[in-house]
């Protein structure tokens, strides 16, 4: 099993100002940089902590955002490559359909790939729909140009013999020619996040890695269409490294200190939502069908966060933003309490699942302080990681030679 750390870098003091919305339209006035220095230092500082416990690191992409800092995935990917030595660098993802330019992305990840000395994975995400609008985005033919992009980005990164010319419906390029060449043979690890059957079914028959955020015990479906489709697609049987899961992660102790940095931590869930209703749904980001059951569900009204719900083990619905911290973990969105509580957690539902190979958890979020955030990690490196990696031995680590 690995584990990966994984934090947004929110901007908590822009949250108590009442804004309708905290992406897109709150202004950027609201944004110390000498508070955003701190909060990138931070972060920065946890990463090596985590290098030295040997968690890997996860990291992403927002804009205009202040629930998330992390505009440039690129940028972090290329501070890590050098300032790590051991663990595994996920971008989760990079937004391929929002960028005009996917070779240069290509080249950068083999800039970073070969620098780290071959410790880069590949997340890819179609993008949320609140994207759209600062860039520019037509969602008629954003999946279309996202499973494009991918395509063109591995084949880039695969391609050894020579440049090619690239003529498809939404890149065209000349002498497609990525130098260097990535570490790692034919290119970095995919990882595709998916939240329903029907984007898992096109992960499966490309053979990337399927992760999947928050939503608990339903994971289990999208692994059984996972192994189902991949299998018919002529892979092999996709063992627990094909599989990985975001969730929350809070460890003190004791289960009272536990619970109140995962309040801390919760502070995600309770404002990663507040979106204005003109950003939730552009016209043609999603199927007739998939409009249609968020219609039946109220979903294309109100604040977005409202509607993030998740099922508890007897199948009560709870939201995810109002929920106290103990329904949260019977739903298996949040793992919390002691080092022994925990690591039982995790072990009850990965084998409920079937076994996942992954875990992507939030050991910061919110208004957690810095310090909060090295025990949270130090208990987990120290007292839980090393039962697991016992208990689920990796199977597919990629690790650089």
């Amino acid at each position: 099993m690995e584990i990966f750390h994984f934090t947004e870098q929110p901007y908590p003091d822009a949250w108590e100002h009442g804004f309708d919305s905290l992406r897109n339209t709150i202004p950027s006035s609201y944004c110390d940089p000498k508070v955003a220095r701190r909060i990138y230092h931070d972060a920065q500082d946890e990463w090596l902590l985590c290098d030295a416990l040997g968690i890997n690191i996860a990291f992403n992409e927002h804009h205009a955002s202040a629930t998330c800092l992390s505009a440039s995935p690129e940028v972090t990917m290329s501070i890590l490559a050098r300032m790590t030595k051991s663990v595994q660098l996920l971008p989760i993802g990079f937004q391929v359909a929002n960028r005009p330019n996917v070779v240069l992305l290509a080249e950068q990840i083999a800039m970073a790939d070969v620098i780290s000395g071959g410790r880069v994975q590949m997340g890819f995400v179609k993008g949320a729909p609140y994207e759209l609008s600062p860039a520019n985005s037509n969602p008629a033919r954003y999946q279309e140009r996202f499973w494009e992009g991918v395509d063109l980005i591995t084949r880039a990164l695969a391609t050894r013999d020579g440049p090619f010319n690239y003529e498809g419906r939404n890149y065209q390029y000349r002498q497609v020619n990525v130098w260097p060449q990535c570490w790692q043979d034919p290119h970095p690890p995919v990882w595709i996040p998916c939240q329903s059957p029907g984007s898992t079914i096109e992960v499966a028959e490309r053979g990337y890695k399927l992760a999947a955020f928050l939503i608990g015990r339903n994971m289990a479906k999208l692994m059984e269409v996972y192994r189902e489709h991949t299998v018919a697609a002529g892979f092999p049987e996709p063992g627990p490294e094909k599989f990985g899961y975001l969730c929350l992660c809070a460890v003190a102790e004791t289960e009272e200190e536990a619970h109140r940095r995962a309040y801390e931590i919760h502070g995600y869930l309770r404002t990663t939502g507040i979106i204005s209703e003109a950003f939730i749904n552009p016209p043609g980001y999603q199927s007739p069908q998939a409009n249609a059951k968020w219609l039946r569900k109220g979903i294309l009204r109100g604040r977005a966060g409202a509607h993030f719900s998740a099922q508890k083990k007897d199948g009560t619905v709870i939201s995810q933003a109002t929920a106290s911290i103990p329904d949260l973990v019977d739903a298996n969105i949040f793992f919390a309490g002691t080092p022994d509580q925990v690591f039982d957690q995790i072990c009850e539902f990965n084998d409920h699942v079937g076994g996942i190979g992954n875990y992507v958890m939030m050991f910061h979020g919110g208004t957690l302080s810095h310090e909060d955030t090295k025990s949270n990690l130090r208990l987990f490196g120290e007292k839980v990681l090393p039962r697991l990696k016992e208990r689920y031995p990796s199977t597919d680590v990629n690790r650089a030679a």
